[in-house]
Formats: C-alpha cells, structure tokens, sequence
C-alpha cells in the first residue's frame, strides 16, 4: 500500500513464502568462519579420542564429536559460552544451523560433553598449533610471554583465612551444641505434638545449615593444612612440624583459585598465561596458574614453548613480573636472546643504570647483562614488541570475544577451558591466514 504523498521505500513483506527454500549457507557471507571451522573439523583434525570413548557404549547413538566440538569453538567465536546459551543458538542462529546441520542438542547433553571431554578438548590445542606451524605462522623469532587475571567463578566473599576458620569454628560448635540440646529439650516436652514418626533426635532447620558451615570450614583447614605439609616436604622440613599462616586462605566455592590483584581490585581470580609469536599472533603456549605472580611462570613456559614448537625461540619479551637472576640465567642457558624489563617504568623506557652495589660487583651478572641490553637502542625497539605482540591478544580474547570469568571450576577444568579459548583465537588466526594467503 502506498500512501499519496509518501517517499516510496524498499519492499518489506516478512511473510512473503519461497517456492524453494534458500540454502542456509547462501544467507551467510563466504568469509564466516563457520565455512573454515567446518573444513578443520571434517578432516584436519584428530578426534580419534572421543571415538575411543564411545566405541563400546551402548543406547541411543551420541551426536558426532565434530559437532559437539564445533559447537563450542563457533560459539566462542560468537561470544557464546554457557549450555544454554549454545543449545538457543543452534536452534535459532543460522550460524549455528550451517555448522551443525540444524541438528539441536539439549543444553545438558552440551554441557555433560564439556565435563565429559575436558581433556580431549584442550589436547586440541596441540593439533592446532601443528596447523599453524605447516601453514608457516610459527616462527619462533620473537616470542612474547604474558599473563592477565582472569575471574574464578566464585566469590572473593567465600574464602576465609585460617586463623579466622579457627575462631569461626569454636563459634560454630557451640552454636551447634546449643542448638542440639535445644532441640532434644523440646523433643521431649512436645513428644505428643511431634507425633510418633518423630525419633525426638532431629537436628532443626538452623542446625542443619551451622553443621553445613561447621564441615565446609573444616575441610578448609584440612586443605590449608595439606598445602602446607608439602610445602615442608618440597623444602626437605618435618611436614608433622608444618605450621599454616593465620593468613592463608582458601575459598570454599573453588579451592583452586587465589585472591589477586587486577585493575578492579582484588578478586579471586586465576592467572592465565600465553606465549604468543610477534609475527602472527600465534599462541605457542598456554597454561593457567593458581599462583599470583608470574615470575615463577617464566621457565615452564619456555619448556612448554621448545616441547611443543621443537626449539626454542630466538629472542623472548616479558615485563617486570617476569624478572628474576634464575630466569635470566635459564633464558641464557637455553640460547634465548631476552628482553625483560627489570622494574616497572613509563613509555616503554628501560630505567637508569641500577645503583645497588650487588649490580656493580657482579653478584647479579645476568641482571647487569639484561640492564645494558635494554639501555640500548636495539634493545629498546625489541622490548617495545611485547605490547604489539602478547596484549593485544588478551585483548582480542577479553574484550572482542567478550571472555572475563572462567564458566568452571577447579584447575583441571580451568585450564581447559582456557586452553579451547587460545585454540579457537589460533583457528581465526589461520583462517585470517588463508583469506589472505602471504
């Protein structure tokens, strides 16, 4: 209908019907990397595991391991994580309905796969990076090494120090002493009432929630405890004469994770570390750390880097966190050509020359070493790699694909979790690649 007078407009008719229904994949642009997620998932990648898992099971036929583990790589593409989310999406994302062939899981069979598979899935970091590596975007010249924060999920509000368990615990049970006689003074004055289905030993509704406290504060000493008899015995000390700091914590929520520092304040948090190649923004290693700093990160890291890429890289950048004289000296022993900042400074400018005398004298060489290097022209110019290199891709991975707090819990399930997002970031690097071949 056309109204007299009206600017004419392009033709809107939502319920016009086709005669031939359009191709799904015909409603999609050529470069969506659902099309290139498809072809690793058909052929290049090795899901011989999960077919191990489920050659002698019996009932109804599972959906394809392709399938499941497309589902979760495109939906971190798209910024989709959660069960539920994922199972909404294959059910009204074209996207989605390309990748999985308008096949729809329920939200419970996608996240039992998840739990499921933890450790298939982050094996296919390893695949993954092997295809970067045929398709020359691993080149090992400079590599940059990072960690950032990344929310546990679980609440800086559930953890307790030991010292507080300790005075919480004697509250705790004579709360619960009191409550108990409390209810057996009652069984027995108001038997009649309570009827004869009643044993008059009970435990109230109050005292059930204080017992339920009572036993997760204990096995929050139990693990404080633990940790701290290994502690003595990775240091040859008595573990029987191990003592806890009144100040170590744990969280009740996820024991795992660790209170840190990030730029909104303390929060429990995990520290996700990346070893990304400058040349390509490939991740060449990854893994994920209870431990705040990242200084003792430094040399798994690099072991993990030769173990998976076959050597070492010829030159490596980090910042302060990473500074140590035993860093440096593994750093030198393993021919690696480092760039690491020795304090924290502004505008990517190395500080002066240190004037503690332990510098001069030589007790510190690698550290003086490091100091002439990075006071350098060359030096400079090579640090200044790392910001263009390392933080862009937390970046990418954050805020452009929108991930800030793990879904799971416990370090086993975390460092799958973050493993799959550095497999997918690595699979649109490729992609990128072969859209726009060197």
């Amino acid at each position: 209908m056309i109204i007299s007078g009206m600017r004419p407009y392009r033709a809107y008719t939502p319920d016009q019907a086709y005669l031939l229904p359009p191709a799904l994949a015909e409603l999609l642009s050529p470069e969506d990397p659902v099309f290139f997620l498809r072809q690793v998932l058909g052929g290049q990648l090795d899901l011989s595991a999960f077919h191990e898992a489920y050659r002698c099971e019996r009932g109804q036929p599972p959906y394809h391991p392709a399938l499941m583990v497309g589902i979760y790589f495109y939906g971190a593409m798209r910024r989709i994580y959660s069960s539920r989310r994922l199972a909404d999406a294959c059910r009204r994302d074209v996207g989605f309905m390309v990748l999985t062939g308008r096949t729809t899981p329920e939200y419970h069979t996608i996240g039992e796969f998840r739990q499921r598979f933890t450790k298939e899935i982050a094996g296919l970091f390893v695949q993954v990076l092997g295809l970067c590596q045929e398709a020359g975007l691993v080149r090992l010249g400079h590599i940059s090494l990072d960690g950032t924060k990344l929310r546990a999920n679980a609440s800086k509000h559930k953890a307790m120090s030991y010292a507080r368990m300790l005075s919480k615990e004697e509250v705790l049970e004579a709360e619960l002493r009191r409550l108990l006689e409390e209810g057996i003074r009652q069984d027995k004055e108001e038997d009649e009432e309570h009827g004869p289905d009643d044993d008059g030993w009970s435990m109230p509704g109050d005292g059930r929630v204080i017992a339920e406290k009572l036993g997760r504060i204990r096995e929050g000493k139990a693990r404080l405890e633990q940790l701290a008899r290994e502690k003595a015995v990775a240091e040859s000390k008595d573990p029987e004469q191990a003592e806890v700091a009144g100040r170590a914590q744990t969280n009740f929520t996820d024991p795992d994770s660790r209170i840190m520092k990030t730029p909104e304040g303390f929060q429990q948090c995990y520290n996700a570390q990346a070893a990304v190649d400058a040349a390509s923004q490939v991740i060449v290693a990854q893994e994920v750390s209870p431990a705040p700093p990242d200084v003792q990160r430094l040399v798994p890291m690099l072991e993990q880097i030769v173990a998976l890429n076959g050597e070492a890289p010829h030159e490596l950048s980090a910042d302060a966190g990473y500074a140590s004289e035993a860093n440096f000296t593994a750093l030198s022993a393993a021919n690696v050509t480092a760039y690491i900042a020795l304090r924290r400074y502004h505008h990517d400018e190395p500080p002066e020359a240190d004037p503690a005398p332990a510098h001069a004298s030589g007790r510190w060489p690698e550290r003086r070493v490091m100091r002439e290097r990075l006071a350098t022209a060359d030096g400079k110019a090579r640090y200044k790699l790392r910001k263009q290199t390392v933080e862009p891709v937390f970046g990418q991975i954050k805020a452009a694909r929108g991930f800030r707090q793990f879904l799971r819990r416990g370090l086993p399930s975390v460092q799958a979790e973050w493993a799959m997002l550095c497999t997918v970031h690595n699979l649109l690097k490729l992609h990128q690649a072969s859209l726009n071949p060197a």
